[in-house]
Parts: C-alpha cells; sequence; structure tokens
C-alpha cells in the first residue's frame, strides 16, 4: 500500500504550487505578529499626575506645589496618586501664604486624586489607561487585560486542534481569521474597560487558532524538504515582519482606537486568499472525500506545468491513517513510567519560564530607556536573526547544548542590566536585546527538541502539555513586568534568574540529535541518573526522521 508522500511524489518539492502556499500561508501569520502584542501600545502608561480642578480658588504659587514630589528611580519626582488637600492649600492660598517659606509642605496632609489625573501627550494622545484611568488603585487593569487576552490564547490553542480535525484546517484557518478581525473591530467601539477586556479575549482564542490551522495546513501540504524550513522559519519570520510593524503604525498613529482600527483592518487582505490557498489533501482523504483531494493534487499539479497520472488516488491502495486501529493514549500515559514523568515536568518548567521570559521582554519595551517606539522595533528586529541561528543550530550541532547555550546568554545579560550605570543607557537596551535574543532563540528551539523527546504515541499529547503550561507562562508574564512599577530591575532579576536555572535543568534532559525518533515509551531517551531501560530494536535514518512531518505538526500546538 502506498502513503500519501508516494502517491503526490511527481508534484515535486519546490513548484510553483508549493512556493504559492508557503508563502501565502506565512503571510496569513503577519496580522498576528502586530495583534498579539498590540496592548504594548493600546495600554500604554504615560507620565501623569493628580488633577487641581481650575475652580480650587488657589494661586499658581500653590496650584505648581500641589502636587508633593516622591523617589523614583532615585530622583524625586511629582506623585503619580497622591495630591496636598486642596481646601487646607486653598485657606493658605486665601491667607497670602508661600509654600516653602511660610508653610512646610512636608507637614501637609495628602489626599489621593479625587479629580482624576493629567496625563501627558507626549508620546501617546490617548490609551485605555487614559480613556478609562487605569493608574493608581487600578493600575492592576492593564495587566490584567493582557493576561486575558493570554487566556484567550489558552483556550484557543486548547480547542482549534479538535474543530480542525472535524471541520477543516481551511475552514477554520478563515473562521478565525474571521473571528480575530471581527472582534478586533468591535474593540475599536469598547464602552467600558470591561467590554474591551471581554472582547481582548475573544480575540486570543481567533489569533491563536489561526495561527495553529495555518502552521498544520502548511505541514501537511508541503514535502518533507521544505516542511521544516515553513515550521522554523516560514511563520516564524513572517511573526517577526508583523511584530516589526506594530510600532510603525503606533508611531503614526497615536489614538487608540485609530491605532487598533488600522491594526484590524489589514486581516480584510486574507479573504482573496479563501480562493487560493487549498484545504489539506491528506484532511480530506482521512475524510474519505477522495475525489475532492485528487481534484487539488491535478490543479497542482497543473500550476507546476507537470502531467498528472491518470489515476492518483486509488482508495484501495491508498494507506488510510483511519483505517488503522492503534492503541488508545491518554495524558496519564505522560507519567507512566519515572521517565517520561521527569522529561514531561523538565519540560513544563522549561516552557513556562521560557514563556515568561519571551512575553515579557516583549511587553516591557515602554520601560526602557529612550524611544518606546524604537525600543519596539528593536525588540521585533531581534527575532529575525535568533530564528534564523536557531535553524542553524537545530540542523548542526546537538539540541542540548545549543538551547543551554541561549538560555545562559538570555539570562546572564538580564541580571547584568542592574550593574549598569544609570547614564549608560544604550548599553542596557542593548543587553535587553541580547537577552531577548537568546530567550527567542532557546524559544524557537523548545519546540523541536520536546517532540524529539516524546515517542510516536504520545508526541502531541506531550507537546500540548508543554504548549499548555507556555500559555500559563504568557498569562503570568505582565505581572513580571508590573513588579517593575515597584524596582525598576526586579522584572529583570526575576527573568534572568528563573532563566539561568532553566538553561541548568536543560543540560539534564536526554540528547536527541541525531537519534532516531522514539515510537513508544520504552524507546524514550532517559534522562540522566535514572535507571536504564532497555530499549525495542529500531533502526531508521535519522536524517528522514528530523525532516519527520510529526514534529512539524506538533510544534501547532
Amino acid at each position: 500500500m502506498r502513503d500519501y508522500e508516494d502517491v503526490t511524489a511527481f508534484l515535486g518539492e519546490w513548484g510553483r504550487f508549493q512556493r504559492l502556499v508557503f508563502f501565502l500561508l506565512s503571510a496569513s501569520i503577519v496580522p498576528n505578529g502586530f495583534n498579539g502584542l498590540s496592548i504594548v501600545f493600546l495600554a500604554g502608561t504615560p507620565e501623569h499626575r493628580c488633577a487641581v480642578p481650575r475652580g480650587a480658588n488657589l494661586s499658581g504659587e500653590w496650584r505648581n506645589a500641589s502636587i508633593p514630589l516622591e523617589l523614583r528611580e532615585g530622583r524625586a519626582a511629582p506623585s503619580r496618586c497622591r495630591r496636598y488637600r486642596l481646601a487646607a492649600l486653598a485657606n493658605f492660598s486665601a491667607l497670602g501664604l508661600r509654600p516653602g517659606s511660610d508653610v512646610e509642605l512636608g507637614s501637609l496632609e495628602q489626599e489621593p486624586c479625587l479629580d482624576g489625573w493629567e496625563y501627558s501627550r507626549d508620546v501617546y494622545r490617548s490609551t485605555i489607561v487614559t480613556e478609562w484611568n487605569l493608574v493608581c488603585d487600578d493600575d492592576w487593569k492593564g495587566p490584567l487585560s493582557t493576561s486575558l487576552f493570554f487566556v484567550g490564547v489558552l483556550l484557543g490553542s486548547f480547542l482549534s486542534g479538535q474543530l480542525s480535525d472535524k471541520f477543516g484546517r481551511k475552514n477554520v484557518l478563515f473562521a478565525t481569521l474571521a473571528m480575530q478581525t471581527g472582534f478586533s473591530f468591535i474593540q475599536v467601539f469598547s464602552t467600558s474597560w470591561e467590554m474591551f477586556s471581554v472582547f481582548f479575549v475573544l480575540v486570543g482564542m481567533g489569533q491563536i487558532s489561526n495561527y495553529v490551522a495555518a502552521f498544520v495546513l502548511g505541514t501537511e501540504i508541503l514535502g518533507k524538504s521544505i516542511r521544516v524550513l515553513f515550521c522554523t522559519l516560514g511563520v516564524c519570520i513572517f511573526y517577526a515582519f508583523g511584530y516589526m510593524l506594530l510600532p510603525l503604525f503606533a508611531y503614526f498613529i497615536r489614538d487608540w482606537r485609530m491605532l487598533l482600527l488600522a491594526l484590524t483592518l489589514p486581516g480584510l487582505l486574507c479573504i482573496p486568499l479563501w480562493w487560493v490557498i487549498p484545504e489539506s489533501p491528506r484532511w480530506l482523504i482521512s475524510q474519505g472525500r477522495f475525489q475532492e483531494a485528487e481534484d487539488i493534487i491535478r490543479k497542482a499539479a497543473k500550476t507546476n506545468g507537470i502531467t498528472a497520472p491518470d489515476v492518483i488516488l486509488d482508495p484501495s491502495e491508498l494507506q488510510d491513517l483511519n483505517s488503522q486501529k492503534q492503541q488508545t493514549y491518554t495524558i496519564l500515559d505522560l507519567m507512566k513510567t519515572r521517565n517520561i514523568l521527569t522529561i514531561t515536568i523538565m519540560s513544563v518548567i522549561l516552557w513556562m519560564i521560557i514563556s515568561v521570559g519571551y512575553f515579557g521582554l516583549s511587553l516591557d519595551t515602554p520601560n526602557l530607556h529612550g524611544d518606546v517606539y524604537v525600543n519596539c522595533f528593536l525588540s521585533a528586529v531581534i527575532e529575525v536573526p535568533a530564528y534564523v541561528i536557531s535553524w542553524l543550530l537545530l540542523r548542526n550541532l546537538p539540541r542540548r547544548y545549543s538551547m543551554a547555550a541561549a538560555l545562559f546568554l538570555g539570562g546572564c545579560v538580564l541580571l547584568f542590566i542592574q550593574l549598569v550605570p544609570s547614564h549608560i543607557r544604550a548599553l542596557s537596551i542593548l543587553l535587553v536585546m541580547l537577552g531577548k535574543f537568546g530567550i527567542t532563540s532557546a524559544f524557537s528551539m523548545v519546540y523541536v527538541y520536546t517532540a524529539e523527546l516524546y515517542p510516536t504515541v504520545v508526541r502531541n499529547m506531550g507537546v500540548g502539555a508543554s504548549s499548555m503550561a507556555s500559555r500559563l507562562g504568557s498569562i503570568l508574564s505582565p505581572y513580571f513586568v508590573y513588579l517593575g512599577a515597584y524596582d525598576r530591575f526586579l522584572p529583570y532579576i526575576l527573568m534572568g534568574s528563573l532563566t539561568v536555572l532553566s538553561g541548568i535543568l536543560t543540560l539534564f534532559l536526554p540528547e536527541s540529535y541525531g537519534m532516531p525518533l522514539p515510537d513508544t515509551i520504552e524507546q524514550m531517551l532517559l534522562v540522566k541518573g535514572l535507571e536504564y531501560r532497555p530499549a525495542s530494536s529500531s533502526t531508521r535514518d535519522s536524517k528522514e526522521e528530523e525532516e519527520n512531518p510529526e514534529i512539524c505538526k506538533s510544534t501547532a500546538f
């Protein structure tokens, strides 16, 4: 019996059809880049201070002195959340007393910002923070909005695979693109923070679901030699291109509603792709829809300028994966032996820490010294060489040491930031970008590494469990950034320490480079220090296994 790869071998690997699918599916990922991190500018917090109403009967001198000073980042700065009690200041003003000389300001009673806040318009014209006053006692709402988006991502990643298997890759891809675009558009008209946040959850669900659907669709259509390239450089670099567009949009559009609208409209450009991107022939065959699958393959052959055989899909010859009943495995099998349980625990910790570092640094760009738009652009640009380096490392060097080196680089430079003198701001930014480079490289490599550690029978579940831990890390990441309000270096110390620890943890994982992929739990490579159990004999070419589509399909979770 022939498999799908043999049946479609006549199409070649890199014809016009494959190039079209590669670039169009990668292009559909671009909106994910700027929508996923748009909250950096939508929820930007400008400098602010308590508002003093014009009817407060204060002289100009007392009005200027109405905001107490507080120590912030080693310097005295006007308080953001407190003011002197205006009733007392009005009495002093009426008596002709002067602040500082006649009245000691430090002895005056203070009160919260009862009349709202005044916001600086130097960087942002408006954000959800300035619109709904998400500062001081309500400053927790900004990070919560970001976390709720990642809650949507968590829910979407949980549901998207099942929907894609039931309704088809193409249908789910375009339905979730419409979901992301539609709910982003509704967000523009939000009348409250609560409404904005609810729709942000739905945007997060659509965002990850169309990413997963595009990922799986590409891996199922493209051939072996192109599949790994699509899994690493294709979707990742196009995501980075989208991320680069975000600060460019935000620089020219300083109002959050208009910015969100501008970021939403490019989703409409994906509509014509419905008539160009095909459904997965593999999925159609699994559903018994052989004629539809054959029509797509014949169209691909015509696009490539190749004459197709008279008979392409013969149900009596073609091996249908669904016709073979296999043993059913559950999540409990990830704890079946001490070895697989140890690998699962280590993978979950590793994915969560890497996710905290990646999203923490991405969301922290407004808090860096210098221009927020330039810093965000640099944070996006640094991802391109990170993905290229990770791809080269995966092809040529052992996984364990490559991952550990990337994590040690990312963690150590973050720890060094606190030692940089405050006047050398460029060096601080350089270290942050190096940290982002290391963590992004590790994030790219951990997908393939984890997929190689798990056996075929539980690979999707193993990578899926690790990916769920990654989503939990992204939910926590805004609060690591939030800690910077109390100590500027605290987020870097925490993220750097955890990243270094994860690098040490990586050294205890088994090495999978050049090894055949395990099929059964007994064939798994052993964690150092655990009792050896002989694996079943299996002779396969390791190079072919590195290009096995199951690795790429697993990364979609």
